[in-house]
């Protein structure tokens, strides 16, 4: 059981499916009660809620309780539906600035958010701890503890490596929902922390789970929220005596809480109680038909899959309700057809990528190298890298934007996949746009003009030591074919041709801004030969119609007959003859 929660869901249906055969339901439901260590209803009538928490553990599952002291009510939360925005807490308590990406903003419950913060040091000592567990965790909570018990989840998730470390699994109970869009978009955003969230609502008897949905028009399919719009995240179990459904569509899961007939409980206390008997009518039926209860949509059918859902649950309105759904799902259906996969483009970026690589033998045989041939486009072909180019960078740039709004430790497991193709391309691709921007008399690209999908993938090349470690024994074997490591090359040799025009140009008594320059060219000379004796340039750049050996032409008209440096001494002696072949032996 502890070696199946760490496996990567696909849908809500296997979440819910795993927890209820499984027995966690029932063996956290169980903590829970244990942590409320027998209730008393007298305590309802003081308002004032404080959190507590146990840790459990259940042979190699650990299982973290969060409930309130009193038991929270829907009479304590009646009259506190407000909402608190990240700016708002952004400098006293920025715990969850993890989730604001692109400069969005999200919204948290402010007595969830209220309680968290009062416990802070505490939580913090609980979540290093269980950072040192080695067992697999279950977090649970019931009523405003789930609040709680999902943003302690949240906050794990978001220090922990997903490739490598036991995930998380969080399962509430009766909460109350705990956001707004923002919150719930920044969420969904990252797929393998939404997997980790099961909530449990019993419709019928509880009526917390709805409380803080605002009423609506079932015939109305505006789907923009209000900004104080509380909207669901992750996957919802919703159970009565009669069976269950579940959800992970946000908009039918409000559908579905609004639309339940929710029947009076007596005194509400007692709803505890509720959770208890629905617990045990999933045993029971798990124990006579060796399967789960929980009502799988027939896909081939959309109407037959929304009508077992309706019926699953006691609701109102139902054949507009079961319209208003349909309409859902299909929306969402289109959304994830439109929604960009990487993986369904490869086979026409291998295409493109080729036809950039013919476009780099052609121009090499022209003894013009692709950079230059490329600027002066003088040729249909040039044309047509141009729409190759377009398609490359707008493919990468939707990347790079999606794995930007993974965790930042789920990005190992994305640049193994992805990083030695993206390396390629911007190797590639980036020195096409450079020959753009200084065809346009553009200056200081590496500042000015260099586009940011290009400086990530820059930055996790660095930072990813398998991909740093290319050995360069291999790389003199290939110095002939190999693109440029510096994928900036030609910016810099398009800069030191700047530089020897201002040079030229410059005034004698103009001193100081001539030492300067002379100054930015030797720098220059000492970059480019650290990138000969790393074998990190291709041999392109000594072509002779380049515009590096165009800069060398105007560089030796500038400096002194005497000027000496390792840059000149190879450029001079033709060494470059050898580097090209790999037989150059550099000190």
């Amino acid at each position: 059981m502890a070696s199946q929660m760490n496996q990567l869901f696909c849908s809500g249906l296997e979440v819910a499916n795993f927890v209820v055969s499984s027995g966690l339901l029932k063996l956290s439901w169980a903590k829970i009660l244990d942590c409320y260590g027998g209730f008393n209803p007298d305590e309802l009538q003081n308002l004032g809620l404080s959190i507590k928490w146990k840790a459990h553990q259940q042979a190699n599952i650990n299982i973290l309780v969060f409930t309130t002291s009193p038991i929270c009510t829907k009479s304590h939360l009646q009259d506190s539906k407000q909402l608190v925005s990240s700016t708002a807490f952004k400098e006293s308590f920025p715990v969850f600035e993890f989730l604001c990406n692109n400069g969005n903003s999200f919204s948290i419950h402010k007595a969830a958010i209220a309680l968290f913060a009062d416990h802070f040091h505490e939580l913090l000592q609980l979540k290093a701890e269980c950072g040192r567990n080695s067992n697999s965790l279950i977090v649970t909570g019931h009523s405003l503890g789930g609040s709680v018990a999902s943003l302690f989840t949240l906050w794990l998730l978001e220090s922990l490596d997903i490739s490598l470390a036991k995930r998380p699994l969080c399962l509430t109970f009766g909460s109350p929902l705990v956001g707004d869009k923002g919150f719930q978009q920044a969420i969904s955003q990252r797929p393998a922390w939404n997997s980790c969230f099961l909530h449990v609502a019993a419709t019928s008897k509880d009526s917390i789970p709805r409380l803080f949905i605002a009423p609506h028009d079932l015939n109305s399919m505006d789907l923009d929220s209000k900004s104080d719009d509380y909207k669901p995240f992750g996957t919802f179990l919703l159970c009565c005596e009669d069976g269950c459904t579940w959800s992970e569509n946000p908009e039918a899961v409000s559908e579905l809480l609004m639309a339940v007939e929710t029947e009076d409980a007596g005194n509400e206390e007692w709803t505890v109680n509720v959770y208890s008997r629905i617990i045990e009518q999933l045993e029971s039926m798990i124990v006579r038909k060796g399967i789960s209860q929980v009502n799988e949509p027939i896909l081939n059918s959309l109407r037959a899959g929304t009508t077992l859902q309706t019926e699953a649950i006691r609701i109102r309105n139902e054949q507009l309700l079961i319209k208003k759904l349909e309409e859902l799902e299909e929306i969402c259906m289109f959304n994830k057809g439109k929604a960009f996969d990487p993986a369904k483009k490869l086979n026409v970026i291998k295409i493109k990528m080729a036809e950039l690589e013919w476009y780099k033998k052609v121009a090499k045989a022209n003894e013009t190298g692709y950079y230059d041939c490329y600027k002066k486009q003088l040729s249909r072909r040039d044309r047509d890298v141009i729409k190759h180019k377009k398609f490359l960078t707008n493919y990468w740039k939707e990347v790079v934007a999606q794995n930007e709004r993974k965790p930042q430790k789920q990005l190992v497991y994305l640049r193994s996949r992805w990083l030695y193709a993206g390396t390629t391309y911007r190797r590639m691709v980036e020195p096409l746009d450079i020959a753009d921007y200084y065809r346009d008399d553009g200056s200081n690209y590496v500042t000015n003009g260099r586009s940011h999908h290009y400086i990530k993938l820059e930055q996790w090349l660095e930072e990813d030591e398998k991909q740093s470690r290319f050995q360069i024994d291999t790389k003199k074997q290939n110095v002939d074919v190999i693109l440029t490591d510096d994928s900036c090359f030609w910016a810099h040799v398009e800069e030191a041709r700047l530089w020897c025009k201002s040079l030229k140009t410059a005034d004698v008594g103009m001193i100081s801004e001539r030492v300067c320059l002379r100054q930015k060219l030797m720098e220059f000379e000492v970059y480019v030969m650290e990138q000969i004796k790393k074998y990190a340039v291709s041999s392109e750049i000594f072509l002779k119609g380049s515009s590096f050996m165009q800069w060398w032409k105007e560089y030796e008209m500038l400096i002194e007959p005497h000027h000496n440096s390792p840059l000149t001494d190879f450029i001079r002696n033709c060494k470059f003859q050898q580097y090209a072949s790999g037989c150059l032996v550099l000190n």
